[in-house]
């Protein structure tokens, strides 16, 4: 069984961005064209819209047209688009644009100011609506007409998309119907990432629905524009400082013509901009130019992944992480694997369950797989690669005739005493602390040293996936 869902991400150590100019935070602005490609019976669709707009608790209407909706949709693209385009050709930052093709094809004006001013436009679908109830056949054919329309409007077609009211089979047919360069439809992270889709690599540039002045027209959102700009400034100042601290991020904003090109909000994505630009350290781009540089600087990884493994192979690679016992990678197969399993703490996770789940005799049998520490097997150099490495990294490898001499009167009181070999985790220890813990362990009960026996082989355990996997 395997899980999709990856809810691991990059863990507790994210890759190095290197953002140009040693950047401490990249913010990335998006305007969301939409103005004429929303839902409307002028449209072909069966109801008015609903989504995203001035109109306090709007539903939709079915067979009518909506005159209060459409037209706070008309001050989007008459009003507050060029409050807003004004605003970036001041400030000289590129927003990219998310484009609805059916927006934009009502929209010449428009167009050809972001064209002009060098923004970049990406897909934002062909109509403002929702996908989830449609068909995989009828929403494949809008996203091609998405891009037929696109590239017709604007002159070039588009390298990045974002749906927004997605299915869940958008991501698949973008990436292999669309074979864009980066995809948006995510709110999972702080960095682009890449995903394996159908046997290609597609980049994820992650948007956001906090930083969006969408929350102006949703419950529990921004009631004036001070709060739109304080969880800004809060929102980068936390990045900067974890870019200070050595792992830069990015930062998504989302913005609407007819949401934040009112009046009374403009100052405050004003303000922001400001503020941005009296610090220095903040590199304002395209999406097309961080899909640019993290192609660049972090091209999609080759590695095998442990949870999209055929079960043969899989015990093959696994088999020997619990020494002599794969009985253990193949109950670990068994489990819902998903992407947390593909990096060292996950898989060892895994494959932990499955020897704390089992019987007294079966973890028993692990124990007495592991070889004696500087035994007769090492000097007969027949332990495995694994046990191998591990012994000659604190030195068992190379001793005394005295201390051999130590090493085989401990193994062979403790096997006697206890009746499964000494076992450690070598690499956390150097030879002296290894005899230090062989003669203390020594004198506990059995019960004691077989719990302890049993944590230092999920230690072991644990090392040798760290050579295998991140």
């Amino acid at each position: 069984m395997r899980y999709p869902r990856d809810l691991i991400g990059y863990g507790p150590n994210p890759p190095q961005a290197n953002w140009p100019g040693g950047a401490k935070a990249a913010v990335q602005f998006v305007v969301n064209y939409e103005e004429g490609g929303e839902n409307n019976l002028l449209h072909g669709d069966a109801a008015s819209e609903a989504f995203l707009s001035e109109v306090v608790g709007a539903t939709a209407w079915p067979g009518q047209r909506h005159w209060n909706m459409e037209s706070i949709y008309e001050y989007g693209a008459r009003a507050g688009f060029w409050r807003i385009y004004r605003l970036f050709q001041e400030m000289a930052i590129r927003p990219t644009v998310y484009g609805v093709a059916t927006a934009l094809a009502r929209g010449p004006e428009q167009v050809a100011a972001m064209t002009e001013a060098g923004w970049e436009i990406a897909s934002h679908g062909l109509k403002w609506i929702e996908y989830k109830d449609m068909s995989v056949e009828d929403e494949r054919a809008q996203l091609h007409e998405a891009i037929r329309l696109h590239t017709e409007v604007t002159g070039a077609r588009p390298r990045g998309f974002y749906l927004g009211r997605t299915s869940m089979q958008t991501i698949e047919l973008a990436s292999t119907e669309g074979a864009f360069d980066y995809l948006s439809d995510s709110y999972a992270d702080d960095l682009p990432y890449w995903i394996r889709v159908s046997g290609r690599d597609q980049l994820v540039i992650p948007y956001t629905l906090d930083a969006n002045d969408m929350r102006f027209a949703t419950p529990q959102g921004f009631n004036s524009g001070d709060q739109f700009e304080a969880y800004l400034r809060d929102s980068l100042d936390a990045l900067v400082l974890e870019g200070e601290a050595g792992a830069p991020r990015m930062m998504s904003v989302g913005l609407h013509c007819r949401l934040a090109g009112r009046p009374g909000r403009i100052m405050a994505l004003r303000r922001f901009m400001e503020y941005i630009q009296s610090r220095g350290d903040v590199w304002c781009p395209t999406r097309i130019e961080i899909a640019d540089h993290w192609r660049a600087h972090h091209p999609p990884a080759s590695s095998e992944r442990p949870s999209k493994m055929e079960k043969p192979h899989f015990i093959e690679a696994y088999g020997g992480i619990f020494e002599h016992s794969p009985w253990v990678a193949e109950g670990a197969y068994a489990l819902e694997l998903g992407a947390a399993h593909d990096r060292a703490a996950g898989l060892h996770n895994a494959l932990c369950r499955i020897f704390r789940s089992a019987s007294e005799d079966q973890r028993r049998g692990v124990l007495n797989a592991h070889p004696d520490l500087a035994g007769k097997l090492a000097a007969a150099k027949r332990l495995t690669a694994e046990s191998t490495a591990e012994q000659a990294s604190a030195g068992l490898d190379a001793l005394t005739d005295a201390e051999r001499d130590t090493f085989t009167a401990l193994n062979t009181a403790y096997t006697e005493k206890h009746g499964f070999p000494f076992i450690i985790a070598v690499r956390d220890h150097d030879k002296a602390g290894i005899l230090a813990a062989f003669r203390q362990r020594l004198e506990n009960d059995s019960t004691t040293e077989f719990a302890e026996a049993c944590r230092q082989v999920e230690r072991i355990a644990l090392h040798r996936l760290k050579d295998l996997l991140p």
